[in-house]
């Protein structure tokens, strides 16, 4: 029997070099490509294309992009960016798993692209650094930067043009439930998400949410240009400037100016590639619509008044707010003061370890080593400069890595405005959106860290992906761009069981996350509230203590690493007079965190408060090798050397310390009695005259005690009366001071 004729089977369309394209499955579908595409892109030809039909990724990452920003915590025991973690972290490794599944027969070639060793040689580094820093530091910074490569490949290997758009949509819609909801803050002072400065929206500050969204204007601004229909458009119009809004009602410099230039940019690329959007083609009344919603979203709303108390600036409007925030640059400005102090400390770092760095994650462990002298405190916990930061922790790898970055999109940019081949024109509108998520997200990453935040953090890596993506469809290879990465299905099967147990591994670590946090937050909110009710030693709050102790245990003993919140509780509880308690929580913070003064001085304080002085000389002794001229040290050495018989040399230390301008409200208040035990007069008078002048609601009892000492022992009734007549004017109880008054000044008073 004769065999039927079969028409030759049409090749997969991952074998064609350009999959953005609708191409028909006949036999000569590579010849048309060629034919629409040019040269240039016909030059790829063995290069291989995005993963076709049925593929489930690039709608897994729409949603990521959505979710990630869109979600929040509505109570206070998950900090908002561990949530944003576990979305981006499993909808990352569940598209990875998808797609191996069922590729697991693949013998064709994935993509590869240079940037993908950007995060692989992070992660190395991060990996090497757990043997010789901070090992739980740097196993969350290498678990980061995993799961960002994962991101990258994604991105280069399924999303092409169409898809491109898809993404978009999702990025934006993320940002604009960000506006809505913080929006409704600023307004309304909606407080269904915990946080800290508003309006935050669903992240645990207002910077960072305003970051986010600046990374995200250039997405907007595309959709919009590509739109033709009515309903879109005034969706589009109206959406992208409340997004706009939003940022102002945030006040952030960074992203206010990061968010500008990026548009700056887009405007430009408009001008240059207007044939290849759809407001060219626009009748007049959609041009009027866009730019009619547009502009009466930025006027009409942009002046309604802040209605939430918490707000700096409040009772503003967004332009007002945003406007003043933007006038405050300076350099005296407090926060700017702020983060000049740790750009300076880090780099110090960065001069003392140019070559390997500090280790990854480890600059707030270390960092305490590098502040000013006198310095007692910690600033932060990031130095609010990515890049000052990825200098300082990864050393060598951090200087490659960021020439490798910043070279990498100089080219990108080459890349995309000169090249004016038909496909070379075609691709410029998505280069430039990725470009300009980019240059946002550099600019803020000069005064935060966007990159340690999962929902910027991903919008970082697929705008790398996308931009490989495009090098690709372009044809452009070689060492800084795109290759084959050779395959065989037994590869997509081994990576599809990795991928399990990666997806195992982040469920077993998102649940002891949820549960540390919880337990901690539990017992901080506890200890905070039994603060509140002053009597704090009353017995009733015996069985809540017990509770928050137990809480605290059970957290650190999942994790002992978390060094933000902890010490809140033993803070609480210094105050309570629990010392025991407080110790043992600073010390288990001590043992992740060794270098941080503050922290040493308290345990020194709390066992001296024990009668336990060995030990306190010893917790000494540590602060004052790192710190010897800060004002909790020397406070405490004075103290020490009082209570150990050699109260001398501790009135010596007082007076120098004073005299120096390096004093604490402790040191003045032993510097008073340190006077008044020796008769020392004039310590004692200037340890209260320095305490009126820095801690003036404490003014009517250093007053009185100095009129005491003029009066009693210095026989001086004149400036007795002066200091009498200071406490008399600034006390609230103008009959308790008469009281302490010696009868026979009382009548000239």
């Amino acid at each position: 029997m004769a065999k039927k004729k079969r028409n030759p089977s049409p090749k997969p369309i991952a074998s064609t070099p350009y999959t953005s394209v609708d191409l028909a499955p006949e036999s000569n579908s590579e010849q048309r490509a060629k034919k629409s595409l040019g040269s240039s892109v016909a030059s790829a030809l063995g290069m291989p294309s995005e993963i076709g039909r049925g593929d489930w990724t690039a709608i897994i990452l729409t949603l990521m992009m959505f979710f990630a920003p869109a979600l929040g915590v509505p109570n206070e025991e998950m900090l908002q960016d561990t949530l944003k973690s576990i979305i981006v972290s499993f909808m990352a490794l569940s598209a990875m798993l998808l797609l191996f599944w069922r590729q697991r027969n693949r013998r064709e070639g994935f993509r590869w692209h240079a940037l993908m060793w950007i995060p692989l040689a992070l992660m190395a580094y991060a990996l090497g650094s757990m043997a010789w820093s901070h090992t739980y530091l740097g196993g969350v910074e290498a678990v980061r930067w995993f799961v960002f490569a994962i991101i990258v490949w994604l991105t280069l290997n399924t999303v092409n043009k169409e898809r491109f758009d898809t993404l978009l949509w999702g990025i934006h819609l993320g940002a604009f439930a960000v506006a809505l909801l913080g929006a409704s803050q600023f307004w309304f002072d909606v407080r269904f998400i915990p946080q800290g400065p508003n309006p935050a929206a669903t992240f645990v500050n207002r910077n960072f949410a305003a970051e986010f969204m600046a990374c995200t204007l250039t997405a907007s601004a595309y959709l919009l240009a590509r739109s033709r229909s009515t309903a879109p458009l005034a969706f589009l119009s109206f959406s992208f400037a409340f997004n706009i809004l939003f940022m102002l009602m945030c006040g952030t410099r960074s992203a206010m100016t990061g968010g500008a230039l990026a548009l700056a940019g887009f405007a430009i690329a408009l001008v240059l590639y207007r044939q290849k959007f759809a407001f060219m083609a626009w009748s007049s009344g959609k041009r009027i619509l866009v730019a009619g919603l547009f502009l009466a979203t930025l006027v009409g709303l942009g002046f309604i008044k802040a209605g939430n108390p918490s707000i700096e600036l409040a009772g503003m409007n967004a332009w007002q707010h945003g406007m003043g925030r933007a006038s405050t640059i300076s350099v005296n400005d407090g926060s700017f003061g702020i983060r000049l102090i740790m750009w300076k400390a880090t780099m110090r770092m960065i001069e003392a370890r140019p070559l390997s760095g500090v280790g990854a994650g480890a600059w707030e462990v270390d960092i305490p080593l590098y502040q000013a002298s006198g310095s007692q405190l910690e600033t932060d916990y990031y130095v609010h400069n990515e890049i000052l930061q990825l200098l300082a922790e990864y050393g060598l790898v951090g200087w490659l890595v960021l020439i490798a970055l910043l070279s990498y999109l100089l080219l990108a940019t080459w890349r995309t405005v000169f090249n004016r081949s038909e496909e070379g024109l075609n691709e410029a509108p998505l280069r430039v959106v990725a470009l300009g998520s980019l240059l946002a997200f550099l600019t803020v990453s000069n005064a935060g860290f966007p990159w340690r935040l999962a929902a910027t953090g991903a919008l970082f890596a697929i705008a790398l992906g996308v931009l490989a993506a495009s090098d690709a469809r372009l044809g452009y290879r070689g060492w800084a761009s795109s290759t084959r990465l050779p395959w065989k299905p037994v590869y997509s099967q081994v990576a599809a069981v990795s991928m399990i147990v990666c997806l195992a591994l982040a469920s077993y670590i998102t649940q002891q996350a949820a549960e540390c946090e919880q337990k901690i937050v539990r017992a901080v909110k506890m200890a905070l509230g039994v603060s509140q009710g002053k009597d704090y030693n009353n017995p009733k709050y015996d069985k809540i203590k017990a509770s928050l102790v137990q809480s605290l245990k059970e957290g650190t003993d999942i994790n002992p690493h978390y060094r933000k919140i902890t010490p809140m509780v033993a803070d609480e509880m210094a105050k309570w007079g629990d010392w025991k308690n407080a110790i043992w929580i600073w010390e288990s913070v001590v043992s992740s965190r060794p270098y941080v003064v503050a922290i040493l001085s308290n345990i020194a304080r709390g066992y001296a408060s024990l009668g336990n002085n060995d030990k306190a000389i010893e917790f000494l002794e540590r602060a004052k090798k790192l710190q010897p001229k800060a004002a909790s040290v020397r406070s405490l050495d004075i103290v020490l050397k009082s209570r150990t018989g050699h109260e001398p040399e501790a009135a010596a230390l007082a007076k120098s310390s004073m005299d120096e301008g390096i004093y604490d409200f402790d040191m003045v208040n032993a510097a008073y009695v340190l006077g008044v035990r020796s008769g020392n007069w004039k310590l004692a008078i200037q340890g209260m005259e320095l305490r009126n002048v820095n801690w003036k609601e404490q003014a009517p009892d250093a007053y009185l005690k100095i009129g005491s000492i003029y009066a009693s022992q210095l026989k001086d009734d004149g400036k007795a009366l002066e200091a009498y007549r200071k406490a008399l004017e600034l006390s609230p109880d103008k009959e308790a001071v008469r009281k302490q008054v010696p009868a026979n000044l009382l009548a000239k008073l």
